[in-house]
């Protein structure tokens, strides 16, 4: 079973770029999931950016839409990705359906814990290493991410400061995949870095990882 490398959106870092050609290329060099986050953005820019993400990945990875609940319904995206403190799990579902894919963002083993009772379907652990997204952030660190692994059996995503030096590292601590934003953003040649990226997760042994799929 393939390695999750999830792609998380970040608008900051276009130089110039169209994002969904980078998203596009993205997929191409082998991302599985798009997360479209833009904190900034209101819910009408998010359904356009949304539909154009959509029609970038061309069904070639699952599409995740932060904490805007209302605009992944509209988008029919594959999943919610919420924030540690955000929207209930029932809410979401009552709102979404059981279709739609619950992520929650935690930072420690009693989030994660409690994200697993709720009801998600995979949480997303950082920060993992110190990254400039999350400047002053305390890392997680791997003996924290393999806490959290540990400690649920939902699938668990790690984030934060991963490189194609370091990603196999997270997935020998229990990961089921990688999420990044600089490592493919910051990149010359997006398509390029996640080919590196997606090479070095599939290099990883796979005994023990987790799919990720509805509850």
């Amino acid at each position: 079973m393939s390695a999750e490398l999830v792609l998380v959106s970040d608008r900051t870092r276009l130089r110039g770029r169209a994002l969904d050609d980078i998203v596009r290329a993205a997929v191409e060099g082998g991302v599985t999931m798009v997360q479209l986050r833009d904190k900034a953005a209101s819910h009408a820019d998010l359904l356009l950016t949304g539909a154009r993400l959509r029609n970038a990945i061309a069904g070639r990875a699952r599409f995740f839409v932060n904490g805007d609940v209302d605009a992944a319904v509209a988008l029919r995206a594959d999943g919610v990705h919420l924030p540690e403190d955000g929207a209930a799990v029932a809410d979401v579902r009552a709102r979404a359906g059981r279709s739609m894919l619950v992520s929650r963002a935690v930072h420690g083993v009693d989030a994660a814990l409690r994200a697993e009772r709720e009801g998600a379907d995979l949480v997303q652990a950082g920060t993992l290493f110190p990254t400039t997204s999350k400047p002053g952030a305390a890392p997680l660190g791997l003996e924290g991410l393999r806490a959290i692994c540990a400690a649920v059996r939902l699938p668990v995503v790690a984030i934060g400061g991963i490189t194609r030096g370091n990603a196999a590292a997270a997935l020998a601590a229990g990961a089921a995949g990688v999420a990044v934003i600089g490592a493919i953003f910051d990149a010359t040649d997006a398509g390029a870095a996640a080919a590196a990226l997606r090479a070095t997760l599939d290099e990883a042994p796979a005994a023990g990882r987790r799919r990720i799929e509805a509850q």
